[in-house]
């Protein structure tokens, strides 16, 4: 039993530490992103002041300034997409937790209870040993 217990839970350990990468593997995705994003804004601010020219219905308006306000807005829009994916991976892990801390408890309960029955089987042959010296 001991070395089902043992690989069950090892196990769980690997599918925790999975669910742990993958939230960190979104959490550093979605970092990127708006880094990237931050990034472009200061592009498009430059452009701005380099061009003089803000209004995007200009018909002289920078078409890096375009192309990079379109690249900004869709790293945004997959910042916020990760972000959903980010709350469900968060969710797995938690529950991921959870399983790894129940198949623990029993595995303890189950110790406990193989140490108490050891205990019980060596107090009866001590008992038994008191008897037989006894009878002497």
């Amino acid at each position: 039993m001991k070395s089902k217990s043992a690989s069950l839970i090892r196990l769980k350990k690997f599918q925790v530490d999975e669910k742990r990468r993958q939230v960190l593997q979104i959490e550093t995705m979605i970092g990127d992103f708006e880094r990237m994003a931050a990034e472009l804004d200061q592009q498009i601010e430059i452009e701005h002041q380099k061009t003089g020219i803000t209004d995007t219905a200009h018909f002289a308006y920078s078409t890096f300034a375009k192309a990079a306000m379109t690249r900004r807005d869709n790293l945004l829009v997959s910042a916020n997409d990760m972000r959903e994916k980010l709350e469900a991976a968060q969710d797995d892990l938690a529950e991921a937790i959870e399983d790894l801390k129940k198949v623990e408890l029993l595995d303890q309960r189950e110790n406990a209870r193989e140490n108490a029955e050891a205990l019980k089987r060596e107090q009866a042959e001590y008992d038994e040993i008191g008897r037989i010296r006894h009878r002497r």
